[in-house]
């Protein structure tokens, strides 16, 4: 269970109606195979030691004693085995009965929750036979034995040693109905500090309410910043007016990690993040868990135990995978940076915007949102000045590009060659032409930045800065040269999605000359273009110097939007990459990550306005409040241990 994941396990066994002692046999089956896969939490549906679709049988006290016999049975053959156990079974006692979850681990019977929102939408329904269980939580006998029952009950490891992010797991559970009401138990527990959520269930199966039922349960699991298993019965209850699916979830803050399907008897196990979502509880400063009084926290026995991941990891988690979902998000992300920049202009009454543009995907980008802007305030796109200044490293690919694309867009198009003037600032500071060293580059990069500077100037209008969100993480950019402008509309935008929205746009472009413009652009190396070109083509390949962006988003997305730890995210990039980058590249790139995201944050400490698109971002006033003198010793201390 290191890095925080726990293997769980959502269970349906074929079972008789009003048998426990089959039913008894068919749960412990599915709890041995499920042991036998590594699973520390593990669900039963509803009632599965009697079948749900008992009747009025369950007023016979024949089959209320088989039931706990059946359960004393499950509990004894627990013994040894330190994982959390949910079945459900009617109990009566003081004259009333009850639907209830029995939790039991390593031999001992934890306590028995019960069900508080009883169905009972015609006398065939559980009104009629069981009471509703109540929050408070009392201790009633059974075998001799103290047992807690009541709602109100969290169920927490024990676990040796040092603390771990396993140590803040808290164990809740509602039955069936209860999430279907206005307010469900669960989200009580989630404020008194539960993190995961499980389910016993006998969901009946109409036309349509498989997708609900599923909907339900992936929008209370991002409600809560919670893991929810749910088990549901299946094969084996009564078909004499209804039918059962035995539909399997589990889900995660929103996501769905598995999906048993309809009308399957079986297991379906999967590894819930609680490093993940203890991280997110601490983000969400809104979502106020705390442990009530009125809760009862019990202990169960954890071993830790390595688990062997079955969740896959996005390559590219800032993009859709789904091609559809991918292009709805591209427009939105447009939209947003363009309203953003819409609303700058609108505040100063600017009607130009000044655009470097080099050929490469950043100033293309940068430049298809000042278009879109100018539209959305009807002004016309010959106020917005493009500009090319090509320099020592300027190839004619990228120059084509840049001209050929500020044309079909309709702007005011200017071409300033900068290499006399930088010429002279060398002679100025006495610097060797012939050493392409970091002043030989920055040179240009500040003597482009102060032309588009004194160019907005003339124009009364706004330099509109083009680096990216990766840019920014790695510090990639030349302090108050492209580092600096009057507003960033690709601040928070990282470059594997930039990719997308420039791919986006060149897909619904009407004009045929720029749509080939921006697949060309999409096809050249990403370069900073400030060393002289070899036989005419790039000399400098961005990621050839500080790794692939693809691997430098990756980590950016773990690092910042869950705080993972650098083994973990060494651990989950090498499943994400397996096949494309061996562990050897991985851990070089992640290393270089971390270095150059704690040495560069003084130039995130002073970056222009921009707006956010996403759920993470780098602006000092919002998103990253992080000191430009941290050290990076406790992160790479842990990465040099490999």
């Amino acid at each position: 269970m290191r890095d925080g994941y726990i293997k769980t396990a959502v269970v349906t066994p074929k079972i008789r109606v009003a048998d426990p002692d089959f039913n008894t046999q068919a749960v412990l089956e599915g709890y041995r195979r499920a042991l036998s896969e590594g699973a520390k939490i593990i669900v039963f549906p509803e009632l599965v030691l009697t079948a749900y679709t008992c009747g009025d049988l369950f007023l016979q006290s024949k089959l209320l004693e088989k039931a706990r016999t059946g359960l004393r049975t499950l509990v004894k053959e627990s013994r040894g085995h330190k994982a959390l156990t949910f079945v459900g079974l009617p109990l009566a006692f003081s004259g009333k009965l009850y639907n209830t979850a029995a939790a039991y681990s390593d031999g001992t019977l934890l306590a028995f929750v019960p069900k508080h929102f009883i169905p009972n939408y015609n006398e065939y329904y559980e009104g009629r036979w069981f009471t509703p269980g109540e929050e408070k939580v009392r201790f009633i006998e059974f075998d001799g034995q103290k047992v807690p029952f009541g709602m109100n009950l969290l169920f927490a490891p024990e676990i040796p040693g040092e603390d771990t992010d396993l140590s803040h797991m808290r164990v809740a559970a509602e039955i069936c109905e209860d999430l279907w009401a206005p307010l469900p138990p669960s989200t009580k527990h989630a404020l008194a500090g539960a993190n995961v959520i499980v389910n016993l269930s006998a969901s009946v199966e109409i036309t349509g309410k498989s997708s609900y039922r599923k909907s339900l349960i992936q929008n209370q699991s991002a409600r809560l910043l919670a893991g929810y298993l749910y088990a549901s019965a299946g094969e084996g209850e009564s078909s004499q007016d209804l039918v059962f699916s035995g539909q399997r979830l589990i889900a995660e803050n929103g996501t769905i990690l598995k999906d048993s399907g309809r009308f399957r008897i079986g297991a379906d196990y999967g590894e819930l993040d609680i490093g993940k979502l203890t991280a997110e509880r601490r983000r969400q400063t809104t979502f106020a868990s705390g442990q009530d009084q009125d809760y009862l926290t019990l202990g169960f026995a954890l071993d830790m135990e390595d688990v062997t991941l079955t969740r896959t990891f996005a390559q590219r988690p800032f993009v859709p995978a789904d091609k559809t979902a991918r292009e709805s998000r591209c427009e939105e992300i447009l939209n947003i940076q363009a309203l953003g920049l819409k609303k700058r202009l609108e505040h100063i009454h600017g009607n130009c915007a000044v655009v470097g543009i080099s050929g490469g995907l950043d100033s293309t980008l940068a430049l298809l949102v000042t278009a879109r802007a100018f539209d959305l305030l009807n002004l016309q796109r010959t106020g917005i000045l493009a500009v090319t200044m090509p320099a020592f490293g300027t190839t004619d690919r990228t120059y084509q590009n840049a001209i050929t694309m500020a044309k079909a867009l309709g702007c005011t198009l200017r071409e300033i060659n900068i290499r006399e003037a930088v010429k002279l600032h060398f002679r100025d500071i006495g610097h060797d032409m012939s050493v392409t060293d970091v002043t030989y580059e920055n040179s240009q990069a500040r003597e482009r930045t102060q032309i588009l500077m004194d160019l907005a100037n003339q124009t009364g209008g706004i330099v509109i800065g083009t680096g990216d969100m990766s840019e920014l993480a790695l510090g990639w950019a030349t302090y108050n040269g492209d580092h600096m402008s009057m507003y960033g509309v690709n601040c928070s935008v990282p470059k594997t999605l930039v990719r997308h929205l420039v791919h986006y746009e060149a897909d619904i472009s009407q004009d045929e000359a720029l749509k080939a413009t921006l697949l060309d652009v999409l096809d050249t190396p990403v370069s900073p273009e400030l060393l002289p070109p070899k036989d005419g083509k790039i000399a400098q390949v961005t990621e050839d110097l500080v790794g692939p962006y693809e691997l430098h988003d990756f980590f950016l997305y773990y690092v910042l939007r869950f705080g993972f730890a650098p083994l973990k995210v060494y651990r989950i990039a090498k499943i994400a990459f397996a096949g494309k980058f061996d562990e050897a590249v991985i851990l070089k790139w992640l290393k270089t990550f971390y270095w150059r995201f704690f040495a560069q944050q003084y130039k995130r400490s002073c970056v222009p306005d921009g707006p956010k698109v996403g759920s993470i971002a780098l602006s000092p006033r919002g998103d990253l409040r992080m000191p430009s003198d941290a050290v990076v010793t406790a992160w790479r201390e842990e990465l040099d241990r490999l």
